[in-house]
């Protein structure tokens, strides 16, 4: 007897698991991980530099330029630093010499970052600007050095040699062939990788800095994890550069003493909708704190110091959340709500788009306040996005609370 064929619904689970679980997927997420730190020191000198006081603007004129040193040491160089931690990463799980990785995916990344006529290195294609051109490097390189090993064209030197100049040797027959093929691409066919790579997101980039576009992607999130699909790991791969380089784009034009263009910079999301966790789970722990059902105050009251911190699986898998066809609709709809409510506000200027970069574990409220330069309106709005979610879910919450009481008798 043959077993039972997997549901398509499962069967489409596991293959957006297996997605997100991606080799080289991982290492990119990894590897913007890495940079986190960067932009979060480049982050608040910026804080430092425009803080939102009456007359400070006067009082920082003379240290301005030298303020702004860290932003243009970190956000400046954001493609680079993102191609040394991407190679790094992948190396390491390809079973690379990590180290090696990184620094060949570097040297290729430079090399297109210079310029045919004065040999000069143009700066900011080592930007957020040139950040998918050193996902794409990167992941080209540290492949190409692995098929190299695996086939055993490398020069191998005797066991006596010490390991790291046996490595070295190791990189050398790939590393030749990747300058040759990529400076011949760029230097003599003409053809600009950067360029082409930068076009080929566009449509991608503009879609997600809309309303329509951010909309989709938060829909998209909450019903991959409304079937158990990490929605935040499946999607993060493919937003996250896009999400960094409009923070970038932000902090750039707040330097020029302009306002920030991007409203779903990096921080967005993951503060102003994720309040409490995906789907803006606080609100439903708050609300069942209390609960009749014994169940739902046990694992409410468990689970809401992580939920102050960001964290959501306890009352996400405990209620259950997950293939509840009760409570899936108020975790997509607070989601979907928060999205479009605080993207208005932010595009009629009501509060700061993001600008700085803060952990996603960072509380409610605190966290509106921070990623946004510390703007107290954005502070107030993280308070009401948490009764808006509130709202969103109490009818749910009591028709799930009923049911539960009559199942128990």
């Amino acid at each position: 007897m043959n077993p039972a064929r997997p549901s398509f619904g499962a069967r489409t689970a596991a293959a957006l698991t297996a997605f997100g679980d991606n080799t080289y997927l991982s290492a990119i997420r990894a590897g913007l991980v890495a940079i986190v730190p960067l932009t979060i020191v480049g982050g608040l000198f910026m804080i430092v530099a425009f803080l939102p006081v009456p007359g400070w603007e006067q009082r920082i004129a003379a240290w301005l330029p030298l303020l702004q040193v860290p932003v243009t040491a970190t956000f400046g160089l954001l493609g680079l630093f993102a191609c040394l931690t991407i190679g790094y990463n992948l190396g390491k799980r390809l079973g690379q010499e990590a180290l090696a990785s990184a620094v060949m995916a570097a040297a290729i990344f430079l090399l297109l970052a210079i310029e045919p006529k004065d040999q000069s290195l143009a700066l900011d294609r080592l930007g957020s600007k040139g950040l998918f051109t050193a996902i794409l490097v990167a992941l080209v390189t540290v492949r190409v050095r692995k098929v190299f090993q695996d086939r055993n064209l490398v020069i191998r030197l005797p066991a006596s040699v010490p390991p790291i100049v046996q490595e070295s040797f190791l990189s050398l027959v790939p590393f030749c062939f990747l300058a040759v093929a990529f400076w011949g691409l760029r230097f003599g066919l003409g053809f600009d990788l950067d360029h082409f790579v930068q076009a080929a997101f566009q449509p991608l980039v503009f879609a997600l800095n809309t309303l329509p576009g951010i909309l989709v992607y938060a829909l998209l999130v909450t019903l991959l994890w409304s079937v158990g699909v990490n929605g935040d790991n499946a999607l993060d791969a493919v937003v996250a550069p896009i999400f960094l380089q409009f923070l970038a784009g932000n902090v750039e034009a707040m330097a020029r003493g302009e306002p920030p263009p991007f409203a779903t910079a990096n921080g967005f999301f993951s503060t102003f909708v994720n309040v409490g966790g995906t789907g803006a789970t606080l609100a439903l722990a708050l609300l069942m704190l209390n609960s009749r059902d014994p169940g739902f105050r046990q694992v409410s009251r468990v689970s809401l110091p992580a939920q102050v911190f960001q964290i959501n699986e306890p009352i996400f898998f405990g209620f259950p959340i997950v293939l509840n066809p009760i409570l899936m609709v108020p975790y997509v709809l607070s989601a979907l709500l928060l999205t479009g409510s605080t993207y208005a506000l932010m595009a009629w200027g009501l509060i700061q788009k993001p600008i700085v970069n803060v952990p996603w574990t960072t509380p409610p409220i605190i966290g509106h306040y921070l990623v946004t330069g510390g703007d107290w309106r954005a502070a107030v709005w993280g308070a009401v996005s948490i009764v808006l979610a509130m709202g969103v879910y109490w009818p749910f919450a009591r028709a799930a609370e009923r049911q539960r009481l009559k199942a128990r008798g």
